[in-house]
């Protein structure tokens, strides 16, 4: 990743506009913003929340509250809890999230 064009910043993440969005089940809500080519977002999912989709976008995503499950399309599946990390590159390895309990995450990409 290179960041051009982005003059210091700080975003205040309570000030910034929610969008919903649907899962299977439960719902995510994005507070996002953009940096150049660079998307950053908030995004809480409501407990019982299955993703609607197999994902191929690459992320840095980090958990900062609750836990996440995430199954790749091969299988395998990982469990994030807070302070806990995962990066994928672009149509590298398909993926969807779900949580049970409720997550909250900060997301780049």
């Amino acid at each position: 990743m290179k960041i051009t064009d982005t003059p210091f910043g700080t975003t205040d993440w309570s000030a910034i506009e929610i969008t919903e969005h649907k899962g299977d089940t439960g719902v995510a809500y994005w507070r996002t913003q953009r940096f150049g080519d660079i998307r950053v977002r908030m995004v809480e999912y409501s407990p019982g929340y299955l993703a609607d989709h197999w994902c191929s976008k690459g992320h840095i995503l980090l958990c900062v509250e609750g836990e996440l499950h995430t199954e790749l399309e091969d299988g395998r599946t990982f469990v994030l809890k807070p302070g806990m990390s995962y990066q994928v590159a672009d149509n590298a390895e398909p993926h969807r999230s779900s949580t049970s309990v409720g997550a909250k995450l900060f997301i780049v990409d």
